[in-house]
């Protein structure tokens, strides 16, 4: 994947755009799609499981709620650089709310998926992997493995 976004802006004569001018809801815009793409990613390899199973674990793992879970165990392991991007996507003004979520877990959530997108988009894949993992708790981690 390491030549993922460089030959996805190749292929489709994309210029490089400054990360800095995106705006923390692009990054969360971006980041929400490549965290679930991550999380169905490692619910697929774990075997071979029911489609609407495989739909089940992943919504309980991308919702608001453990999204924010998840950046509240990752913020004492963030650069400075990392907690900045979480912070202006946590600020970022929405006009949108998820459903079943209070404002302060999708406010944190917001956060979470921007500094995903960050990540992503500065590729730093591996970077990013790390911290998904790091932040899975228990209950999460029994998510992916199917219980």
């Amino acid at each position: 994947m390491e030549a993922g976004l460089s030959y996805i802006k190749e292929l489709f004569q994309l210029e490089d755009t400054d990360i800095r001018t995106y705006s923390p809801l692009t990054l969360a815009y971006i980041g929400d799609a490549i965290y679930e793409l991550v999380i169905r990613t490692i619910l697929v390899e774990k075997g071979n499981t029911q489609v609407n199973k495989l739909n089940q674990r992943a919504n309980r793992l991308v919702k608001a709620s453990a999204q924010s879970e998840m950046i509240e165990k990752l913020k004492p392991h963030l650069t400075e650089e990392e907690m900045a991007v979480f912070k202006r996507g946590r600020n970022a003004k929405s006009y949108t709310m998820a459903k079943n979520a209070t404002m302060s877990d999708y406010r944190r959530a917001t956060g979470f998926e921007a500094l995903m997108g960050y990540l992503y988009l500065t590729e730093q894949w591996e970077r990013m992997l790390e911290l998904i993992k790091l932040g899975m708790t228990e209950e999460t981690k029994g998510e992916t493995d199917g219980e």
